[in-house]
C-alpha cells in the first residue's frame, strides 16, 4: 500500500512554531527518550485511507515511539482493527504498528501535555487551523472516528454556532455511539477548501474511563463492520 509522504517541510514548521509559543508540553518526558518537545507527533498514515481515527492528544508511549495511538488505549484500537481484518488476535506490537498503516491518525493537538491532562481551549485553537487543513487538505477519506468528547467537540472549535450547536447537541444524544449515528459536517481549511466529513463518535478507549472501556472494543467492532471495514 503506497504510504503518504512525509509531512511537507512548512506544515511541519508551522507546528513547530506554534508549540515553541506555548507552555505545558510534557518536556520531561521527550527528554526521557531522547525526542525533540516541538517535533509533532503525528500518524497520517495513508492519505487515501477511506476511515480515519481522530483522539485527543499523545501520550508517554506515542513519544517514545514518535507515532499517535501506539499506547494502552491506542492498542485497543488496534487490537480490534486487527481482529476485524485478519479474525485472529493481535500477534504482537510490531503487528500493532502495522496495522495502522491502513488507516488515517490524527489528535487535536500533536503534543503530550503534562500530567495527561487535556489542552485548554485555548491551546486546541491555536493549532486547530493547522489540524484542520491536514483533515481538508491532506486527508481523502470521509468517515472519522472520534475518540472520547474532547475529541468529538473539537469539530465545534472556531466554527459558526449552529455547527457548534450541532456537535454539542449530538453529543448528548444517548444513542451517539451506535453504529448507525453518525455527524455530518462540513470542514473548512484556512486555504476556504471545504469538504464534507462524517464522524462516527465512540468513548475513549482509556482504562480509566471505566464505564464504557469494556465496551469499546464491541462498539468499534459495529461502527467497522456498518463502513464495510473487513
Amino acid at each position: 500500500m503506497r504510504m503518504t509522504p512525509a509531512l511537507s517541510a512548512a506544515r511541519r514548521n508551522a507546528f513547530r512554531a506554534q508549540a515553541a509559543e506555548i507552555t505545558g508540553i510534557d518536556t520531561e518526558v521527550y527528554a526521557r527518550y531522547g525526542k525533540d518537545p516541538l517535533e509533532p507527533i503525528l500518524g497520517l498514515g495513508d492519505a487515501r485511507a477511506p476511515v480515519g481515527f481522530f483522539g485527543r492528544d499523545p501520550g508517554r508511549d506515542e513519544v517514545q515511539h514518535g507515532e499517535p495511538f501506539i499506547g494502552a488505549g491506542g492498542q485497543w484500537v488496534r487490537r480490534t482493527l486487527y481482529q476485524r481484518l485478519h479474525g485472529a488476535p493481535l500477534p504482537d506490537f510490531a503487528a500493532s504498528r502495522a496495522i495502522g498503516q491502513g488507516f488515517y491518525w490524527a489528535n487535536t493537538v500533536p503534543y503530550k501535555p503534562v500530567g495527561n491532562k487535556a489542552w485548554s481551549t485555548r491551546i486546541k485553537q491555536r493549532f486547530q487551523p493547522l489540524i484542520a487543513e491536514l483533515l481538508v487538505e491532506h486527508w481523502q477519506g470521509q468517515n472519522l472516528m472520534t475518540l472520547g468528547r474532547e475529541a468529538f467537540l473539537w469539530f465545534g472549535l472556531l466554527q459558526p454556532k449552529a455547527v457548534k450547536t450541532a456537535i454539542d447537541d449530538f453529543w448528548a444524544r444517548e444513542d451517539r455511539f451506535e453504529a448507525h449515528a453518525h455527524c455530518t459536517i462540513d470542514m473548512r481549511a484556512p486555504s476556504g477548501a471545504q469538504r464534507t466529513i462524517q464522524l462516527h463518535p465512540l468513548p475513549h478507549p482509556s482504562p480509566l474511563n471505566a464505564t464504557w472501556y469494556k465496551h469499546f472494543p464491541a462498539l468499534l467492532d459495529a461502527r467497522l463492520a456498518a463502513l464495510g471495514i473487513g
